[in-house]
């Protein structure tokens, strides 16, 4: 009987823990490299930074993600203290944002991005055990699916809030609402009652048994799962395809001379890339344990190359907003089903956050590489080349995921 009334406790805690978790997604939109794209307009356009400088800022971030990504995934693994992690994060992401308000100089704006790129690979193994040790394996694809949706409408709900405080007060302003962002990010972890937290399945564990410390090394967790490496070159495959394609298109837009008219269209596929993402997440939420994950990431995967031969075909503005719809199911759909695809191959091993934030690392080092290798392309050969070899890459990932990255979902799931 105290068994099973620990049992119903905890059920309840963690339907009363479902709300402050979407709240926490839909801030964390914001907290959570948000502040990339407002702080180069800043330092550019307020305090007169060259373009090279404010972009290796953004670099240094960008390094810091993906160099931690493991340490940090392997720590959310071993700590029970996984709402600290993300009150953390987001007192480094708060610090840097008024650093880098209050002392725009090279030296603190550096280490501020520092501490921001680290806090930036903190926030998704912590948030993917936070789900899945709240909600359990069963529900867990659900959960992922809504942790995206809602981390999509804080996208565009943020994007949208920070644009207009730069417009009408300061691009400054954009930094202070960051940290706004981030205290009330804090805050909605902190309702996250700590007893409802499964640490056990939140690190990898099959509900109700204890994962096999003793017998799987996170060496072994990775590197002894070809299914995990395949799978993680492909996603890799998949994101140094896509990084460059919008900055690109982008790019190509303002060398016509309209810069103003290129910077709002640019919003627009932002936006409206966004809004798609929404949805898509919501559908691998709804389907993925009927209709498998393979399907679904074949869909995903099947729209980057196409995407970059009609960005390659197409520059007009118009036309470059409605490629972009491609662009919002592809990433939605791979944002939800890839901590999915994950916690599948890690089943059981307790090394859930340790896999997930290494295969972080490796498709974020690929879209790092991304945006220098397209655009000495561009110098060499123009846009269309450029669009022509991401497609390639993108094809590649697609043929790769298809042929050797079997079916994770878990036998007799489907419905």
């Amino acid at each position: 009987m105290i068994g099973q009334r620990s049992r119903l406790s905890h059920g309840s805690d963690a339907r009363a823990a479902q709300p402050p978790l979407d709240w926490l997604t839909f801030l964390l939109a914001d907290v959570q490299g948000g502040l990339g794209p407002f702080l180069a307009i800043y330092l550019t356009a307020s305090r007169h930074w060259a373009p090279g400088a404010a972009g290796l800022m953004l670099t240094i971030a960008g390094l810091a993600t993906v160099a931690a990504s493991p340490a940090l995934g392997g720590l959310v693994d071993r700590v029970r203290w996984k709402r600290a992690i993300v009150v953390a994060g987001a007192v480094a992401v708060a610090l840097a944002a008024m650093t880098e308000a209050i002392l725009p100089r090279p030296w603190p704006v550096g280490v501020a991005q520092l501490g921001s790129g680290i806090a930036d690979a903190a926030f998704p193994p912590a948030i993917a055990a936070l789900s899945l040790g709240l909600v359990g394996r069963a529900a867990y694809t659900a959960r992922v699916g809504r942790n995206q949706a809602y981390n999509h409408a804080g996208n565009v709900a943020t994007a949208a809030l920070s644009g207009i405080a730069g417009w009408l007060i300061a691009p400054v302003a954009v930094l202070w609402a960051v940290t706004l962002f981030s205290a009330a990010s804090i805050a909605a972890v902190l309702l996250i009652e700590p007893g409802a937290i499964d640490h056990e399945v939140a690190r990898g564990a099959d509900d109700g048994r204890e994962p096999q410390d003793s017998a799987v090394s996170g060496r072994h967790a990775i590197f002894g799962s070809r299914p995990l490496l395949l799978f993680t070159l492909s996603i890799t495959l998949f994101h140094f395809a896509n990084a460059a394609m919008l900055p690109l298109a982008g790019e190509r837009l303002s060398s016509g001379g309209d810069g103003g008219t290129g910077a709002v269209w640019m919003a627009a596929c932002i936006v409206l890339a966004q809004l798609v993402m929404i949805p898509a997440s919501l559908l691998v939420g709804h389907r993925a344990d009927r209709w498998g994950r393979k399907l679904l990431f074949l869909i995903g995967f099947g729209a980057l190359p196409v995407r970059g031969l009609l960005f390659a075909l197409v520059g007009a503005p118009g036309g470059l907003l409605a490629i972009q719809v491609l662009d919002g199911v592809g990433a939605g759909i791979f944002g939800a089903l890839f901590p999915i695809v994950v916690a599948d191959l890690t089943r059981g091993t307790g090394r859930y956050n340790l896999a997930l934030g290494a295969a972080s690392a490796c498709w974020g080092l690929g879209a790092a590489l991304s945006n220098g290798i397209a655009g000495a392309i561009v110098d060499g050969l123009g846009f269309s080349a450029a669009f022509l070899v991401l497609s390639g890459f993108a094809l590649a990932a697609l043929i790769l995921f298809a042929l050797a990255v079997p079916e994770t979902m878990p036998v007799g799931r489907a419905a």
